[in-house]
């Protein structure tokens, strides 16, 4: 989900709303990573590995799958999903920072209610501030 000149301003604004959703709701980051890191699950893997009920596993994967973040890999049952590469930058309207929103960053916001440190960082400096730490990283 790079951005590139061909894309139009509708495009590269979905794709802005749809990484803020993941940003702003650490369940949707935490199954976006977890497709990341597994290349390829359908809803039965990610009720497993990540103990969610079979309603709300089916539920944030739709989210997902709408937003434009997940596709649909395999469209025989079951159903098969895997997630696109998100790198987008945002620079500040004032021009003098810059932020990266990688997987690296939504996996960090996705283990933010299973991690203290992450969970203390983000309280204290904010996402932009992890975004920023995670590119010294």
């Amino acid at each position: 989900m790079s951005r590139t000149s061909n894309r139009s301003d509708g495009d590269i604004v979905r794709d802005f709303l749809s990484v803020a959703d993941l940003l702003e709701e650490p369940q949707l980051a935490q199954l976006y990573a977890y497709l990341a890191r597994e290349g390829e699950a359908t809803v039965q893997n990610v009720m497993d590995d990540l103990e969610l009920a079979q309603g709300t596993a089916y539920s944030y994967v739709n989210r997902l799958v709408d937003a434009g973040v997940v596709d649909v890999t395999d469209d025989e049952q079951p159903r098969k999903y895997t997630a696109r590469e998100i790198d987008l930058t945002v620079t500040t309207a004032a021009g003098d920072r810059e932020y990266t929103i990688t997987p690296a960053l939504i996996d960090a916001v996705g283990r933010r209610e299973t991690d203290a440190d992450i969970d203390t960082y983000i309280d204290r400096h904010g996402v932009a501030g992890l975004a920023t730490a995670l590119t010294y990283a």
